[in-house]
């Protein structure tokens, strides 16, 4: 049975199509896995373990069912969801991966990353990842009412998208020197994230990078079997 890898699903309730397609996702092809791995940015804003929104506990039912059915599930915080935290992980049954985790998966030694750690052109970006992934700052925010963090996302994803507009389109995606040194740095010649939405396979001078597709008109997967070359997998998705 394969591993298979997903990130950059954005699930929200205005985008119903899509979580449609995700639990059609787990109950067909993630249920035949050895393994799941989501590589950040599961949910288009995360405000904390404790929401008791409609969607949230769907999708952690679903997860629970699917880890409960015998699939191993690693999940790695994004941009998005940096929020989430071990209630998360235990009422899924998941583990949470590092920012930077090194996987053996079916006899392929692979470097997996959310992929915004490689965009260091974008410094503004870089910034306030360093604010908002310091313990301190994550603790202040879990303690803040639960109202006051769903206007706090609401804000960022208003500034995000906005700031997002007038970036160059060479400054939201990777540094290749970046890539090539973490490649170096935990020696691997496989590396595979999302975050960037431009699905594809890259060469550098350690080896092969992968990118995750984002789930809008289509679905993306990476399947990895043993011995096999790993498949970056679309389909689409219907409204």
């Amino acid at each position: 049975m394969p591993t298979l890898l997903i990130s950059d699903l954005h699930l929200s309730p205005e985008r119903p199509a899509v979580t449609q397609a995700f639990l059609g996702f787990l109950k067909d092809q993630a249920q035949q896995a050895n393994a799941l791995y989501i590589l950040g940015d599961l949910f288009e804003a995360w405000v904390g373990d404790d929401d008791p929104a409609p969607l949230s506990r769907e999708i952690i039912t679903a997860l629970k069912a699917l880890t409960d059915n015998g699939t191993e599930l690693y999940l790695m915080q994004g941009n998005r969801d940096f929020l989430i935290d071990k209630r998360f992980a235990r009422e899924t049954g998941c583990t949470l991966l590092s920012d930077h985790h090194v996987a053996e998966l079916e006899g392929h030694k692979i470097l997996l990353l959310h992929g915004d750690t490689l965009c260091i052109s974008d410094v503004q970006y870089q910034k306030f990842r360093r604010k908002a992934r310091h313990p301190l700052f994550r603790w202040c925010l879990n303690h803040l009412p639960l109202s006051t963090r769903q206007n706090i996302a609401k804000n960022w994803r208003a500034k995000s998208m906005n700031a997002n507009a007038n970036k160059p389109d060479n400054i939201m995606d990777v540094t290749a020197s970046e890539v090539e040194r973490q490649m170096e740095k935990y020696q691997v010649n496989t590396m595979i994230h999302g975050h960037t939405h431009r699905p594809n396979r890259h060469q550098h001078k350690q080896g092969e990078r992968l990118v995750l597709g984002d789930w809008h008109h289509h679905g993306w997967y990476i399947s990895i079997t043993e011995n096999v070359t790993p498949e970056l997998i679309s389909f689409p998705i219907k409204n």
